[in-house]
């Protein structure tokens, strides 16, 4: 057989290199290194690996004895990234099917709802709303490509805009940015509508299709532009949630998107402040225009929420609380805590969070520095926030609010990329204090990142007083600080066990996100002692399996080293057994735990120091 020539051996060397370069987009599919809304295309890449496939048949042909292994492993790399590619394929599929049942209404419920609107605003036109509506969408997808949100800030709740820059400095931070072509709109439907006596929450669904990847952070406008157009199109639904204070009359000589205050109808040029300079109205208050207060994946959309503990009572003191201003609030403050544990600068949080909490926080991130490490965060996402119960607590109110998001976080060496990550759903509640007494500044309306007492925005510096005012920010004697954040079974160990002699409640279904964040936290302890054995493995997969969660994400789960939740759960602690009483709830859906369960609940009791207590939580 002939030898081949010594220049073949140098190609062949390359061979790898080749693939490992073509690897990072492949490796993206169903799982993108920046926020992807579930929008990813898994086509574009097939060109590369031809060229790789054509070069590796001709090595096998001419040169078998070198050509054919390459050929093999290449083949089965290949397929095992389709069969990856078909689970995400499945996944959006899935998706679109959950958006589409989420997030349909009937035409009578819709048109009763805009007569609801035009009986409060006769001039308001549902086809102006929506031509309104496809212009602010294709705005924020470019302002989003272009990394740049000025242009839109004066639409967007505080909340909003913060939610955004900082999702964008995650991507910055990991060295891609976000690449997009041909945004369309296809379809817009009012799915929702919410009326108080503070505010009017309209819910649209918004249908649209765009060309998506990622490029490098260094790529040019041009550059990633091009790299979008390769990508075939793909269609995605969001439900963007509009606030409005009644009463308020629509009347195109106030219109913002046409440069107007929407409350004296003075020229507005924008502007950080968001502030009119003629008649000091904050145009993103939702005060006096329709503002953009929250973005929510079709898949993920759920309706208005019950009644919320404590708040009938928590209104006879403040009458003018509401959910819609504690939530912007909390999602503000969400956004700031993620942003701080990126910069690693605690002081973000100086003005929105108790000092006892800011200083709790510089010393996880210190010692984290101190041993070489930091907390990576590739990707994060709020699902939804809601109010759980507002309660008195002395010489403060207490306000618990569950927010439930993602994220693709890890600790690993400084400077570092981080290894694979699955996007694992989290749980938290956020819990803010506020002096008894203080009153809701409600001419601020979702304009929550500012001074409660003077309105000027609120900087980020270390200090804990507003600049322009010196009015105290971080003791709560005005507006909500944060004090504390929980996980969901830390939170649930702090309420009443359950008496024995109750009747069990309903085991209620879990949503996906839940029953992923559960499996994930089994195998993230499973994990704990850096072995997993074959039986464990085995349970997982079951419980994986049955719960409908990527047995491929559990695997980079126990992969994933430390970092992949905040903390573990402590073995033997009352947020152990919040988190088994989870866990017997999902396993009792069925109205029966089979024998397969049990060795489940059985094996996760065991990891959680509670061996030998099953039969207690079974009962």
């Amino acid at each position: 057989m002939k030898a081949p020539p010594r220049w073949i051996y140098r190609l062949a060397a390359l061979v790898p290199l080749l693939v490992l370069i073509a690897w990072p987009a492949l490796a993206r599919v169903g799982s993108g290194e920046s926020y992807d809304s579930g929008r990813r295309s898994g086509s574009g890449d097939d060109g590369a690996l031809l060229d790789i496939a054509f070069l590796l048949i001709r090595l096998a042909i001419e040169y078998p004895c070198l050509g054919i292994p390459l050929l093999i492993i290449f083949v089965v790399g290949v397929w095992y990234w389709k069969r990856q590619e078909g689970s995400a394929s499945t996944r959006k599929a899935l998706d679109a099917a959950e958006a589409q049942r989420r997030t349909t209404v009937s035409s009578r419920d819709a048109e009763g709802w805009v007569q609801s609107l035009k009986a409060k605003d006769p001039a308001f036109d549902l086809m102006a709303f929506f031509d309104r509506t496809r212009r602010l969408f294709v705005e924020v997808q470019e302002a989003w490509f272009l990394r740049d949100l000025e242009p839109v800030r004066r639409y967007l709740s505080d909340s909003t805009f913060t939610r955004l820059a900082t999702q964008l400095r995650i991507m910055q931070a990991n060295g891609v940015r976000d690449a997009i072509a041909d945004v369309q709109v296809l379809d817009l439907q009012i799915i929702g509508l919410e009326q108080s006596q503070f505010f009017d929450s309209v819910h649209v669904r918004i249908k649209a299709s765009l060309r998506d990847d990622d490029a490098p952070a260094t790529a040019t406008d041009e550059q990633a532009r091009a790299l979008a157009q390769k990508k075939a199109p793909e269609t995605f639904t969001e439900v963007w949630t509009f606030l409005r204070r009644p009463g308020v009359a629509t009347d195109p000589a106030k219109d913002l998107a046409q440069g107007h205050c929407p409350n004296c109808g003075a020229p507005f040029s924008g502007g950080a402040a968001n502030t009119c300079e003629h008649c000091g109205a904050i145009v993103n208050s939702g005060q006096y225009d329709w503002v953009l207060a929250e973005i929510t994946q079709g898949s993920e959309y759920v309706g208005a929420n019950g009644a919320v503990e404590g708040l009938a009572r928590a209104r006879q003191r403040d009458p003018e609380l509401t959910t819609e201003v504690l939530e912007d609030r909390a999602s503000f403050v969400f956004w700031r805590w993620i942003d701080a544990q990126i910069a690693g600068d605690p002081s973000r949080l100086s003005k929105v969070a108790a000092p006892e909490f800011v200083e709790r926080l510089k010393g996880d991130l210190d010692a984290l520095s101190s041993s070489g490490r930091q907390k990576v965060f590739v990707e994060c996402a709020v699902g939804a926030v809601n109010t759980l119960a507002i309660a008195d607590g002395g010489d403060h109110e207490l306000a618990h609010v569950e927010i439930r998001w993602s994220a693709k976080m890890g600790i690993g060496p400084k400077g570092q990329r981080p290894p694979a990550l699955p996007s694992v759903p989290q749980r938290w509640v956020f819990t803010f204090a506020r002096k008894a007494g203080a009153h809701t500044p409600l001419k601020a309306g979702v304009s929550t990142a500012r001074c409660s007492s003077c309105s000027a925005p609120l900087t980020d510096n270390a200090s804990t007083s507003c600049e322009y005012c010196g009015a105290a920010l971080a003791s709560g004697e005005a507006d909500w600080v944060l004090r504390e954040v929980s996980t969901w079974e830390g939170f649930g160990a702090r309420l009443p066990a359950p008496r024995p002699s109750a009747p069990r409640p309903p085991a209620r279904v879990p949503d996906r996100d839940e029953r992923e964040r559960l499996v994930y936290l089994m195998a993230a302890m499973a994990a704990a002692d850096g072995t997993v054995d074959e039986s464990e493995r085995k349970l997982l997969k079951m419980a994986a399996e049955r719960w409908g969660v990527p047995w491929a994400n559990v695997e980079l789960s126990l992969n994933a080293g430390p970092g992949l939740f905040d903390k573990l759960l402590s073995r033997g602690s009352a947020e152990a057994e919040a988190f088994l009483r989870e866990l017997v709830q999902m396993a009792m859906v069925d109205g029966q735990i089979d024998r397969k369960e049990r060795r489940l609940l059985e094996a996760a009791a065991g990891h959680l120091g509670l061996g030998g207590r099953l039969e207690q939580f079974l009962r």
